[in-house]
């Protein structure tokens, strides 16, 4: 199987959004300040934009998609042909298979529950007046996170869909019998006529 430069570009363009779409959720995270109630003696937290929860979850789901585009296009490594046993290529190309999924779950899990803990918000927080009082806010780092993994997730997508183009038995076996010529034997042999008929007309 040759690398396709159209999925190639389809795997870097979504992971590239996501990774985009995760900075800005960072940068956009809902922020909160404690604010006294008028009519009682409590407080209450007011947030600010949930921006980010809908940038960490357009995030995840380009990267689901890219993902879903990459196995696919392999068959996921357990369908198809196989891979050439014996090959550098195809250890390589297990191995930055299990990566990739390591990256792409780690990075969906940070998009995803940063999301939900962005989204999350703390109504009454205590009495009016009491002292360290704080609103549940989603803690920095967690989007930044998952923009990082989504980078790697690029690369191991990238050079697993390579390594399993080179290892890939389906084109091995397509090839494998180009350029060796026709043997004498498989040429056709010509049929002799019986003994006794050469000489009848």
């Amino acid at each position: 199987m040759a690398v396709s430069i159209p999925v190639l570009a389809v795997i870097v363009s979504l992971h590239l959004i996501a990774f985009v779409l995760a900075i800005g959720a960072e940068r956009r995270r809902s922020t909160a300040t404690v604010v006294p109630d008028k009519y009682d003696e409590r407080t209450f937290c007011v947030y600010g934009s949930d921006a980010s929860s809908v940038y960490g979850l357009a995030a995840f789901g380009l990267l689901l998609i890219s993902q879903t585009v990459i196995h696919g296009v392999t068959r996921c490594l357990c369908f198809g042909k196989g891979l050439v046993t014996g090959s550098s290529a195809a250890t390589c190309a297990i191995f930055l298979f299990v990566f990739s999924w390591l990256c792409f779950l780690g990075a969906e899990a940070c998009l995803l529950a940063g999301s939900a803990k962005n989204a999350y918000h703390t109504k009454y927080r205590g009495v009016f007046q009491v002292e360290d009082i704080s609103c549940a806010t989603l803690r920095k780092g967690v989007f930044a996170a998952g923009a990082a993994l989504t980078l790697l997730s690029l690369l191991a997508s990238i050079l697993y869909y390579w390594a399993h183009s080179r290892a890939d038995t389906g084109g091995w076996e397509k090839h494998k019998n180009e350029g060796i010529g026709l043997t004498p034997s498989d040429y056709p042999q010509e049929q002799q006529p019986p003994a006794g008929e050469f000489g009848k007309v």
